[in-house]
């Protein structure tokens, strides 16, 4: 006996059911599940290394160093010195060793800088000529260390561009500088030099304006002559 069109119907209506349940709830191990889990990935605080970035306070932060410690009787922990993607601002937090912590997706894009304009600075991908930008207040210091063609780090967070890594060491013009005092030969006796990013540092009195001289992106300290 050949089923009713209402039955019919039903199973139609159950099969559908069953397929949208199978597309809100995919096998565990299935490749689209796989790829959502790797993008949450919640190891101890014990295997945090530095370089990683994590989300703490609902917020990412960049790892730069990790202690860990195991005081006398009392638990294991981790000292976690890291700093805030968003706003720059560094801190210490310590974590149970064994504590999940959340670690995002990141990816570095080496890219060159291209303008300013007031707060916003640009970016170029030489591949694809794409540009993004960033906000002063994202760039922080590394601003003052940024000319135009040169060749920076650009972390993407879930990708987003949200930190850049600079070179050690960044060549750059003096644009204004007094004259030294004739006659002062004194070798350790300096004076301020305004560079073509605006950054000021201490140079020898032999450095004149045009001059090109290398900065220690670190410290702004002066290194030499390029």
């Amino acid at each position: 006996m050949s089923p009713t069109p209402a039955a019919e119907r039903k199973r139609g209506d159950a099969g559908l059911d069953s397929a949208k349940a199978r597309t809100l709830n995919p096998h565990p191990f299935s490749t689209r599940n796989l790829q959502s889990q790797a993008l949450h990935v919640m190891p101890a605080a014990n295997d945090i290394r530095r370089g990683q970035v994590i989300k703490f306070n609902g917020e990412p932060h960049l790892v730069m160093e990790t202690q860990h410690r195991t005081p006398g009787n009392l638990r294991a922990f981790v000292q976690i010195k890291m700093r805030n993607l968003r706003y720059g601002k560094a801190l210490d937090q310590r974590f149970a060793s064994t504590e999940s912590i959340e670690v995002l997706p990141t990816e570095k894009k080496m890219l060159e800088f291209s303008y300013a304009d007031r707060d916003a600075f640009a970016f170029i991908d030489p591949e694809t000529y794409e540009q993004i930008e960033l906000s002063a207040e994202i760039l922080g210091e590394a601003k003052n260390y940024l000319t135009t063609g040169g060749k920076v780090d650009v972390l993407f967070v879930d990708e987003k561009p949200l930190s850049i890594e600079l070179p050690s060491t960044v060549a750059l013009k003096v644009v204004q500088s007094s004259d030294g005092i004739k006659g002062d030969t004194a070798s350790n006796v300096q004076k301020p030099a305004t560079l073509e990013t605006g950054l000021v540092v201490q140079v020898p009195l032999f450095i004149k304006e045009g001059e090109i001289i290398k900065v220690s992106t670190e410290d702004g300290s002066y290194l030499g002559r390029s």
